[in-house]
């Protein structure tokens, strides 16, 4: 038996000041130093270490004394395994990255649709399908599902009997069409509802090869 523990990392200054700091129009970047700026640089807010320290406690009380620790490359993931489970080593993985948007990276609608009018109607009515324009650009359905698929994969062949995963909004919706068996259209649909709030921890049980989603708990801050 194993137990998984995926996490949505702590509320980030992208998350807290989403329409105000990041998504200018027209954007002050380029694609690609957008994209290193979300990877590289965004990093917590204060309600974000709060999070981290109400996940230290509930982790400890979830999982065992030594778990297996994986996080994406992102610095908010990273800040928020480091601060959560201080002390224990982790490993980084692209597999848990959150979706790479490409050259739409920190584009509002309005400038993404006049910047790639081509791909506007698509990606309204088949956002998971759609591809983000430029270098990089994965869509959920395909990219973000394959990285999924092959980190779930992994998991078989790790030692320890449980697994926290530290991870990104759209990477958990892909990571529980795999992991429920769910159509990921169900799920994107669910999503535009309710988010999977920052540090909530979904947990999954594996028994006889397969995970079973257990309930999620959800930060009190």
């Amino acid at each position: 038996m194993k137990m998984l523990f995926l996490v949505r990392h702590a509320e980030s200054i992208e998350n807290a000041t989403k329409h105000t700091g990041f998504y200018e129009n027209p954007r002050p970047w380029t694609g690609p130093a957008a994209h290193a700026l979300s990877r590289d640089v965004v990093g917590l807010t204060p309600r974000g270490f709060l999070q981290c320290l109400w996940l230290r406690q509930t982790l400890r009380d979830l999982s065992g004394p030594a778990p297996a620790i994986r996080t994406s490359q992102y610095r908010r993931a990273l800040d928020t395994a480091a601060l959560s489970l201080p002390g224990l080593p982790y490993e980084v993985t692209a597999l848990l990255n959150e979706q790479h948007y490409g050259a739409a990276t920190y584009m509002t609608e309005q400038e993404l649709y006049a910047t790639y009018p081509e791909g506007a109607e698509y990606r309204q009515t088949r956002k998971h399908l759609w591809t983000p324009p430029g270098p990089g650009g994965e869509s959920l359905a395909d990219g973000v599902m394959r990285r999924a698929m092959a980190f779930i994969d992994g998991l078989h062949t790790t030692s320890a009997p449980d697994v926290v995963a530290f991870t990104h909004h759209t990477a958990i919706l892909a990571l529980r069409a795999v992991l429920e068996r769910q159509p990921v259209t169900e799920l994107v649909d669910e999503s535009r509802v309710r988010k999977t709030p920052n540090a909530a921890v979904l947990v999954y049980e594996q028994v006889d090869g397969l995970f079973h989603a257990r309930g999620t708990v959800e930060p009190d801050c």
